[in-house]
């Protein structure tokens, strides 16, 4: 693979791990040189400011008040009525649905038609994409709904009757689907991951009103309710139960303040006062003092809060996230720290002892191959070269991402040199003398780098020295992407194009589409576009130069009776892709699923079923790499093919996936039309912009989908040499001309060629 597709696919979040050939190592940036004696090896570091006081003690009455329950499992017996017809047992797409489990936090947001754009929209740039769900909730919408925010407004900004619908609509549409509720105001500064890890800790099945607990005016009562500002968790069963009352509550209970009105109402009807400390777990805020600086604030109550309030400005909500990020970045560095410390000093229980310590500690040992093959390479790179190239050459500049590369972990070293030996010595770096990478899948890339240094002492005296240095840019936790569902199960349809040239190609694909979908019963239709030049279209009446293609077409509906072929005439000097692809998009419904193919392509149902998974309506078009096998007249020469080779492990062996040609397409008709409308002013302007642009032109500047681009073995192309059409762009025929020159054959294969012709030239 290709380094800058890994950098785009595996985005390291640890900053890179440093080693020095002098037997030091530097595991993280955070990390101290010195290591302490520690009295007690076991002790847990991480209660040093974490978030949550008395954990053990809560998870210690979770488990004795679990023994105190009596629970006792209850058999449902089935019985067969013979007498009943049998149904069909309908069952939910996803399990948890089934089971009933349900997410844990749902964060709504109150906020009106004049903050909607700026301190709602800090909000949500700040902390909702850490929830799980966040909806604003305002009375009146504003003209401009800000882009990636799911606004709800209710009509009315009276601030009580906003509060009413905001929990009304919450237990009518997610009281199912969530057991915790957290409502917000958009002065609000919340720390999303604090809160989720507590409702995390909270049984689900108990009614809570938790949050900042707050007198009511006048103070006369025990009862408090949840002060707004702070924000406050509900839930689910609360929610179920305050339900029937909410109409009374809204008709009965005067209140200017929203949160006091929710607050008197749970307190009248469900007997539940606000509290901040539950099962152990305390609900941690902060207020903030007016013309307070977050930069300045220092204090542990600050540190550890879930919540800030009041922020008066956007500007601020920024710079309160940006130093709550700086104080958790903090907290991680020195966790790990801590971590790597009580390994270290466990290792010697261990049976390999201190020896079994992998640097860096806690990170993946490196891979052991077992054999010979599963070595894996080191890459040879200087500042302005890297001796490995995908195209298979000896030598190539070092650009793009690969340069960004080495430039960053030479700064990285450099910088931790100078953390580890100043103040007696500065290191200024003078050239890379030799550097190796690799790529190891069990814990990330790692370099061994040779610099020359210019050392410099505390009195000024200086000298050039060479040093080897060890580093890791170590994998993070592998993420799961959510996708939209899709199914193996849709509709395909193959749109095939012929043109005059390539019509005797077309036998061929008819016997792999029969093989391997009519007789498969696939879920495929087929449909021919022959495109006819003018001077072939003016014949056609009497003599047709597709007609023996139509002849094939006709034999196999008439094998296979259910079976219909429909074909589609196109007149045009210039067959580009857009312009076919216009005409076939206006004859098929827009959820039609396309695959757009080539007479030289081998349509198998491994690539169909990945044409069906990778091709996602409103979300992602599929662009496959197909194999290109090579010349045979080079490959082979005077040799014929061993009968191995004719298998398809074999076949790859003597080929390349062709990433000049971008002909193959999955795609569905309504992401072709849409971002064929978008293209539509475009036109206007520069009518030849069709004839210059293919299919995946379009996808990539007009649509705003996820182009997927990605290597397909399943699909195969014998070896044509293509006819490269100089009406296109430049672009498309210098691809198209780059592909019939790389198809010939390997630089192995051309070598021997050109060897065996001197031979045979000087004798």
């Amino acid at each position: 693979m290709r380094l800058s597709s890994f950098l785009a696919l595996f985005r390291p979040a640890l900053p890179l791990i440093l080693g020095l050939s002098l037997g030091c190592s530097l595991s993280l940036l955070m990390v101290s040189w010195t290591q302490g004696d520690m009295d007690d090896p076991c002790r847990d570091e991480l209660a040093k400011g974490g978030l949550f006081l008395g954990r053990g003690d809560a998870q210690r009455g979770g488990r004795d008040r679990a023994g105190e329950e009596d629970l006792q499992p209850r058999i449902v017996p089935y019985h067969k009525d013979p007498n009943k017809p049998h149904k069909k047992v309908l069952r939910t797409r996803y399990i948890h649905t089934e089971l009933g489990i349900r997410e844990r936090l749902l964060a709504g947001v109150l906020t009106s038609r004049a903050t909607l754009n700026t301190l709602a929209v800090a909000v949500n740039r700040t902390v909702a994409h850490h929830f799980h769900r966040t909806f604003f909730f305002t009375g009146l919408r504003s003209p401009k709904v800000p882009h990636g925010m799911t606004v709800i407004a209710h009509g009315d900004d009276r601030p009580v009757w906003l509060m009413y619908e905001t929990v009304r609509h919450l237990h009518q549409h997610y009281g199912s689907e969530y057991d915790w509720f957290l409502l917000a105001q958009d002065d609000t500064y919340m720390q999303a991951d604090r809160l989720s890890e507590l409702v995390g800790h909270l049984s689900a099945g108990q009614d809570l009103y938790m949050g900042r607990a707050e007198e009511f005016i006048g103070g006369e009562e025990k009862a408090r309710y949840c002060h707004g500002g702070y924000s406050y968790l509900l839930s689910r069963s609360l929610l179920a139960r305050l339900q029937p009352h909410l109409d009374t509550c809204r008709n009965d209970i005067l209140s200017v303040r929203p949160d006091e009105w929710l607050g008197r109402c749970i307190i009248d009807y469900l007997g539940l006062s606000c509290v901040e400390v539950h099962q152990g777990m305390t609900y941690r805020y902060f207020e903030l003092g007016k013309n307070a600086d977050p930069e300045r604030e220092d204090s542990l109550s600050f540190k550890n809060a879930f919540t800030v309030h009041p922020v008066s400005d956007p500007n601020l909500m920024y710079r309160l996230h940006k130093r709550f990020s700086q104080i958790e970045l903090e907290w991680t560095y020195q966790q790990i720290q801590d971590l790597q410390m009580q390994i270290s000093n466990l290792s010697h229980l261990t049976p390999e002892g201190k020896a079994g310590v992998t640097w860096p500690i806690g990170i993946n040992s490196p891979f052991k191959p077992k054999t010979r093959f599963e070595v894996i390479n080191w890459d040879y790179f200087t500042e302005e070269h890297i001796y490995s190239c995908t195209d298979g050459s000896p030598k190539c500049e070092m650009r793009g991402a690969d340069r960004a590369d080495v430039s960053a972990i030479l700064e990285v070293a450099v910088e931790r040199l100078n953390e580890h030996y100043q103040p007696q010595l500065r290191f200024r770096k003078r050239r890379l003398l030799n550097g190796y990478r690799r790529f190891d899948p069990t814990r990330g890339m790692e370099y061994i780098l040779d610099l020359a240094l210019e050392a410099f002492t505390q009195k000024g005296h200086s000298q050039v020295i060479a040093k080897r240095v060890n580093l890791l840019r170590p994998l993070s936790a592998v993420e799961i992407i959510p996708m939209p569902y899709v199914t193996e199960a849709t509709r395909v349809q193959v749109i095939l194009p012929v043109t005059a040239q390539d019509q005797d190609y077309v036998g061929n694909f008819l016997d792999m589409y029969v093989t391997n979908t009519l007789d498969t019963h696939d879920n495929v239709l087929l449909t021919f576009l022959f495109i006819y030049d003018p001077f072939d279209a003016q014949r056609v009446s009497q003599a047709d130069v597709f007609a023996g293609v139509k002849s094939m077409i006709g034999e196999v509906e008439k094998r296979y009776g259910d079976v219909k072929i429909p074909w589609i005439s196109v007149k045009t000097e210039v067959p580009s892709q857009v312009k076919l692809m216009d005409i076939i998009s206006k004859k098929h419904p827009v959820d039609t699923l396309f695959f757009l193919s080539s007479v030289w392509t081998e349509v198998s149902a491994d690539f169909l079923n990945r044409c069906r998974m990778n091709a996602i309506s409103n979300w992602q078009v599929f662009f496959p790499v197909h194999f290109q096998e090579y010349n045979p007249a080079v490959i082979y020469r005077d040799q014929q093919p061993s009968a191995s080779s004719t298998f398809a492990s074999e076949s790859l062996r003597d080929g390349h996936f062709d990433r000049h040609i971008f002909d193959e397409a999955c795609f569905y008709n309504a992401d072709y039309m849409s971002a064929r409308t978008k293209m539509a002013a475009d036109i206007l302007e520069n009518e030849e912009l069709m004839e210059s642009m293919d299919v995946y032109d379009i996808f990539v500047r007009y649509s705003g989908l996820h182009v997927f681009r990605a290597v397909e073995p399943a699909l195969i192309q014998k070896y044509v040499r293509r006819a490269c059409n100089p009406r296109f762009s430049e672009d498309i025929y210098h691809r198209c001309v780059l592909s019939n020159l790389e198809s010939l054959g390997s630089r192995s294969h051309l070598a021997m060629a050109l060897f065996e012709q001197e031979q045979a030239n000087s004798t």
